[in-house]
């Protein structure tokens, strides 16, 4: 019966150790899971910053590009304007002076003929 004692006492010991690191292993997972879940709160933390700090770069750049465009339309139809004007001013200028040589013409005595 000793024997027998003796091995229910070792097989009680096995299962006491086994039930031991059962344990010990889940707390490390458990340590492990709080881990995680600390991380994946900063992260989601993160994320919803990042997302309203991107929200207003999208914004503000929106509003520039819109703006940029304001000038591109602006200075399209300023350069067209005085392409106008410049193209104007050469043939007020070529008409000038082809009336300055007409009236320069009629100006001058007319010579005799004998």
């Amino acid at each position: 019966m000793s024997q027998q004692a003796a091995a229910l006492q070792n097989y009680n010991n096995e299962l006491v150790n086994c039930i031991e690191e059962l344990c010990s292993k889940r707390e490390e997972l458990n340590r492990q899971i709080k881990l995680e879940e600390e991380e994946k709160e900063r992260l989601q933390h993160d994320i919803r910053v990042f997302s309203g700090k991107l929200s207003k770069v999208n914004e503000s750049l929106a509003q520039r590009m819109a703006a940029r465009a304001t000038f591109d339309r602006t200075i399209a139809e300023t350069e067209a304007a005085y392409t106008k004007i410049l193209e104007s001013s050469q043939s007020l200028l070529s008409v000038l002076k082809h009336e300055a040589g007409n009236l320069g013409k009629a100006s001058e005595p007319r010579k005799k003929e004998h």
